[in-house]
């Protein structure tokens, strides 16, 4: 799928080399994400590099089980050092839009789990406000989902739950539905974070808040590397 990407390519390389012996890893999932556990694979077969990882998806684990990286649950683990995922969107404050892939349930689990939480993308991805491109997806209960449907209407939401080429509703691993919503702007994230958090119904949404310490974008030529500025006291 990215094998014709070579930025793609080259963050994901650069991500994976930050990946040392006896780490526990969490892997993301998507397309950048895929790439990432390729190379994480090579290293495993060709330096013998030893890890345990968690991944955020059934793809990303079959994938790695194909590459031969152990792998272990969650809760199998006592912490993650370093969890390595892509993004659909990335503001300057390095708060995050995901779950295009329909794993964000998954992945902002793992990531707050990780002690260093590493976001890969390419340039087209940065964006000045959150939901610019693409709409905010909420993982929400496959029962009752049109009703969630209307109370995410209610705060201002355009809506639709996502579908599957069958027409049927799409379902995550977890067995949950996904209603993709667009505001007219999100100009703080935090406050409609805590929104959409209170909506009977739903379990948890695509705005990674505070979940990225380090930027990595991909270019086809190069890497650029922006670590998250501290704040101030």
């Amino acid at each position: 799928m990215t094998q014709h990407d070579p930025a793609k390519r080259r963050v994901a390389e650069a991500a994976a080399a930050l990946v040392e012996s006896g780490m526990a890893v969490g892997l993301g999932s998507g397309t950048t994400a895929a790439e990432m556990v390729i190379a994480l694979g090579k290293r495993v077969s060709d330096e013998g590099l030893r890890i345990v990882a968690v991944p955020t998806s059934v793809a990303t684990a079959e994938l790695a089980n194909s590459l031969r990286i152990p792998l272990r649950e969650l809760d199998d683990v006592d912490s993650l050092d370093l969890s390595l995922d892509g993004a659909d969107e990335v503001d300057p404050c390095f708060r995050l839009l995901k779950g295009h892939g329909g794993a964000l349930l998954r992945e902002k689990i793992v990531a707050s789990s990780a002690r260093k939480r590493v976001t890969m993308i390419t340039p087209e991805k940065r964006v000045e406000s959150l939901g610019t491109k693409m709409p905010i997806p909420v993982e929400a209960s496959a029962i009752g989902l049109r009703h969630t449907e209307r109370r995410l209407q209610a705060l201002g939401a355009s809506t639709s739950i996502r579908k599957q080429a069958d027409g049927a509703d799409y379902l995550t691993d977890g067995g949950n539905g996904i209603i993709d919503c667009r505001f007219p702007s999100v100009v703080d994230p935090e406050e409609l974070n805590c929104r959409l958090q209170c909506v009977v119904g739903v379990f948890d949404h695509g705005l990674f808040l505070g979940l990225c310490d380090v930027l990595v974008v991909g270019y086809p030529d190069r890497v650029e590397w922006i670590e998250k500025s501290e704040p101030r006291k």
